[in-house]
C-alpha cells in the first residue's frame, strides 16, 4: 500500500473514505520536513496550504497587542491544521512552528478545490470532517480562553493586592484617594483616612522570628477585611502599617469605624515558641490608630495622609491601643 495512503487512513480528515478515494487524495499530497524551532507559516501570511502532521509536534502561537506570544494549540501526528485559511481565503490567524523535528504532508489550496470539484463526494467528506474537528477544537479553545481570562483576573488582583494580608496594597489605596478627590472637581470631598500600626510588632519579630511576624500580618489582615463596608478600602502599606479609606465618611463616622477596628484587633492573639524546646507563649495583639477627615482636617490627599499619620503618632505616644483624631497640634 502507498505509505501516504496507509498513513492518512487513520487521519480523521479522511474518515469514512474508500481506498479509491484515499488514493485520489494521496495523489495531490506532498511532504515537507521542518527542523525543531523552524516556522511553518507566520501569523498574517496568506493561507494557501492545508497541513497534516506525519510525525513530530507543531505549536500554534498568537501574538498579542503588546508583542508577546501565547501558545494556543499543539498538533501531534495525525492532526491537521491550516484548513480554515484555505477554505475561507483569509490570512493565517496564528504562527505555527515545529517544536520537534517534524514531517508534514500538505495539500495546496488549488489542489484542495480541484478535489472538491472533480470528486464532490471526497470534498463533502473532508468538509464534514473539518466541521467535526473544528467543533472539538473550539471546545478546547474555549477552555484555553477561560483559563486566559482567569489568568488575567489573577494578574489584575495581584497588581492591586498585598499577598500576605490579603488586603489592597498602597498603590490601590493611593489611586482610590486620588480618584475620590478628582471626582469632586476641586472641592474637598467628604472622606476620611484611618492609619494603623500593630503595637510592638517589631518586638514580636525579634523574639519569635519573621514567620511569626508574617502570621500576625495575615491574622490582622483577615480580621480587618471583615470590618470594612462595601466601597471602603482596607490596605496594607508596608510592614505593620495599614490604612483604611472611607470615601464618603465624616469625622464622627470615621472615629466609630476606627474604634471598631481597634477593638477587633484587641481580641486577637497567637501562640509562638521563642525556641525549639520552649513552651508556646501567647501573644495578644493590639493596634494604634490615627484619624483625619476631609474637609474638616485636610483639603488635599497629601494633607489627609500627613494629618492621619500625625494622629497615629500621637496614639502611640499616648500609650498605644487607642484611637486619636487629628487636632492640629
Amino acid at each position: 500500500m502507498n505509505p501516504v495512503v496507509e498513513f492518512i487512513t487513520g487521519v480523521s480528515l479522511f474518515e469514512g473514505m474508500s481506498g479509491l478515494e484515499l488514493n485520489a487524495v494521496a495523489a495531490f499530497m506532498e511532504s515537507r520536513r521542518y527542523a525543531a524551532g523552524s516556522i511553518v507559516f507566520n501569523q498574517g501570511e496568506p493561507g494557501t496550504e492545508l497541513y497534516i502532521v506525519r510525525y513530530g509536534l507543531i505549536s500554534s502561537v498568537v501574538k498579542d497587542k503588546d508583542g508577546g506570544e501565547r501558545d494556543v494549540y499543539q498538533f501531534g501526528p495525525g492532526r491537521f491544521f491550516g484548513e480554515m485559511s484555505v477554505v475561507e481565503g483569509e490570512p493565517r490567524s496564528a504562527t505555527c512552528r515545529a517544536e520537534k523535528d517534524s514531517e508534514l504532508l500538505y495539500l495546496d489550496g488549488i489542489d484542495f478545490y480541484r478535489l472538491v470539484w472533480e470528486h464532490p463526494v471526497i470534498g463533502v467528506s473532508m468538509l464534514s470532517s473539518m466541521s467535526k474537528v473544528m467543533a472539538g477544537w473550539l471546545d478546547e479553545a474555549s477552555g484555553f480562553l477561560t483559563d486566559l481570562v482567569r489568568w488575567g483576573e489573577t494578574a489584575r488582583r495581584r497588581s492591586v493586592t498585598d499577598d500576605l494580608s490579603g488586603l489592597f496594597n498602597r498603590r490601590f489605596l493611593e489611586e482610590a484617594v486620588s480618584a475620590r478627590f478628582a471626582r469632586s472637581h476641586g472641592t474637598p470631598p467628604r472622606c476620611a483616612l484611618l492609619m494603623l500600626d500593630v503595637d510592638r510588632f517589631h518586638d514580636i519579630n525579634e523574639r519569635y522570628g519573621r514567620d511569626a511576624g508574617d502570621a500576625v500580618i495575615s491574622t490582622v489582615g483577615a480580621a480587618f477585611s471583615r470590618l470594612v463596608r462595601e466601597g471602603d478600602v482596607a490596605s496594607r502599606l508596608s510592614g505593620d502599617e495599614f490604612a483604611f479609606f472611607l470615601p464618603d465618611a465624616g469625622i464622627e463616622e470615621a472615629m466609630v469605624a476606627a474604634e471598631r477596628i481597634r477593638a477587633e484587633a484587641e481580641t486577637l492573639f497567637l501562640e509562638f515558641r521563642a525556641g525549639k524546646n520552649s513552651k508556646p507563649g501567647r501573644v495578644r495583639l493590639s493596634a494604634s490608630m490615627g484619624v483625619a477627615a476631609c474637609p474638616d482636617d485636610a483639603a488635599t490627599p497629601a494633607e489627609l495622609y500627613e494629618r492621619s499619620d500625625k494622629a497615629l503618632f500621637r496614639a502611640k505616644e499616648n500609650g498605644r491601643n487607642r484611637v486619636e483624631r487629628y487636632t492640629g497640634i
